[in-house]
């Protein structure tokens, strides 16, 4: 296995943000690939559309009963511009002010979403702004009684509105896990205390890819989910025994950072070139 391998991957790019955030001046590592392409950080909640919403977003929403599906809103655009218009008409839903709002922007030339994350509309001949409110998000929110009940009882699993999200059009695996991971860190989420709190993941190709490198499995490798699963919180403990004097990690991050050690890889093994080259950000919650 190649824990140590992931480990000094980990605590370098941790070693990055600790230096970029305390004032010091490029160069902050002498690695060449972490030095020039753009990685995630170690711990999502460092990363700064993350941070913005914690200081922003969730904080003006507070405990609204709804606040699953701002998560969504959150993460479908997850640009702080575009979801600093729209605040003040996404709980209750007002979907027309958001759509107009969405095609001024629009055609003022100004981006609606991230590029960090892929939006589509899954093959449907449609403006992505009107699918992504009527299609997406208007069966979500016509559905909200239902779905704001998660979590209902103390301990119930953060898999269990996973599994919800994930039958609606246009919430694949990869948003539905970017919303838990956002929901679990609320007031709400926390007092529940999901017993899955620290463990819950949902594989993607480069956590996938990523995991098979450390374990020494092929490289395409499709475990299923539940041995995926089982495989990553097995690393999660042996990765944590070696983080000394650091946070611990849980499923999610590790399973981010597996992500980034595969992108990694395949750059220093000539397999690839990320697609991001690094930009230092100039605005006040910016990290790297």
């Amino acid at each position: 296995m190649r824990v140590n391998d992931l480990v000094r991957f980990i605590k370098e790019r941790e070693k990055i943000r600790v230096k970029k955030e305390s004032g010091k001046k490029r160069p902050w590592t002498s690695d060449p690939i972490l030095g020039k392409f753009r990685f995630c950080n170690v711990h999502r909640e460092d990363d700064w559309v993350t941070r913005w919403l914690r200081a922003n977003w969730y904080r003006h929403l507070g405990e609204d009963p709804d606040i699953w599906f701002a998560a969504i809103v959150a993460r479908l655009f997850n640009n702080p511009e575009t979801l600093y218009e729209i605040m003040p008409y996404v709980l209750p839903w007002k979907p027309e002010k958001v759509r107009a709002i969405l095609h001024k922007r629009r055609d003022a030339g100004k981006k609606n979403f991230n590029a960090a994350y892929i939006v589509s509309t899954n093959g449907v001949a449609m403006d992505k702004v009107d699918y992504i409110v009527t299609r997406v998000l208007g069966p979500l929110w016509a559905d909200r009684k239902k779905l704001r009940k998660y979590p209902e009882h103390v301990g119930e699993p953060l898999h269990k509105l996973y599994e919800a999200l994930i039958k609606y059009d246009g919430l694949g695996s990869f948003i539905a896990a970017q919303v838990i991971a956002d929901l679990k860190y609320l007031d709400r989420w926390q007092r529940a205390i999901p017993v899955d709190l620290y463990t819950f993941a949902a594989p993607g190709p480069g956590s996938r890819r990523g995991l098979n490198r450390v374990l020494g499995f092929p490289l395409e490798l499709k475990l299923p989910d539940k041995g995926w699963w089982a495989h990553l919180n097995d690393l999660r403990a042996a990765v944590n025994k070696k983080m000394v004097d650091a946070p611990d990690l849980d499923a999610q991050d590790l399973q981010n950072c597996l992500c980034e050690f595969d992108k990694y890889e395949r750059a220093r093994l000539g397999e690839g070139t990320p697609k991001q080259i690094y930009k230092e950000r100039t605005d006040a919650t910016s990290n790297k």
